[in-house]
């Protein structure tokens, strides 16, 4: 018997371990990685080439991924393409970033009984004690510490695209958004987080 009961602990404990590194991985900002299907985080980048020097480049954030992240890490994919493809520095002709945003209305757990429809407008009460006097509760009174509350929470997910054209040699300066490719990768690479970095 007691080796029964130890067998179903330890399933039990294993249950509970697997169950944690589940929420895990589901809360976790989206690392710099290639975006695909069925990967532990969502989003990631991914590009299009549209021509030997130009790429369409997206990167697509979890809603737990800040803005400034999202584009962030897009201008590291930016300038990444560019020094694979044997160019210097990007010119971003084209760019944008989309906000999905939504917002969730959850009921309170704390309290909402119901008795059947025999019993529709009855509900429970309760006396207790606050600032030295006992104080009687009923869910239609007006003193609802334990009444039905709603929750209201609002997430984001953000979305970025850039169309680069590479370029080699130096920098145009009467060009405006440009960038030398080995300094943002140089800038930005301590911030770079990517799968399995904690």
């Amino acid at each position: 018997m007691a080796e029964r009961k130890s067998f179903a602990n330890l399933i039990f404990r294993g249950l509970g371990l697997v169950l944690t590194l589940g929420l895990v991985a589901c809360a976790s900002a989206t690392p710099y990685q290639p975006e695909y299907a069925g990967q532990r985080v969502s989003g990631g980048y991914s590009e299009v080439r549209l021509a030997d020097d130009r790429y369409r480049v997206h990167f697509s954030g979890n809603t737990l991924t800040s803005r400034d992240t999202v584009e962030g890490y897009l201008l590291y994919r930016a300038a990444e393409l560019t020094i694979q493809s044997g160019y210097d520095w990007f010119e971003i002709t084209d760019h944008t970033t989309e906000r999905e945003r939504q917002t969730y209305i959850e009921r309170s757990p704390r309290y909402d009984p119901w008795y059947g429809p025999a019993y529709y407008n009855w509900r429970p009460h309760w006396r207790y004690y606050r600032d030295g006097r006992w104080t009687i509760w009923h869910p239609y009174g007006s003193d609802p510490f334990w009444g039905r509350q709603d929750y209201v929470r609002t997430v984001e997910r953000f979305e970025a695209d850039a169309e680069i054209i590479m370029h080699r040699g130096p920098i145009r300066t009467n060009k405006t958004r440009v960038f030398d490719a080995r300094t943002v990768m140089s800038d930005l690479g301590p911030t770079i987080k990517r799968p399995g970095d904690e």
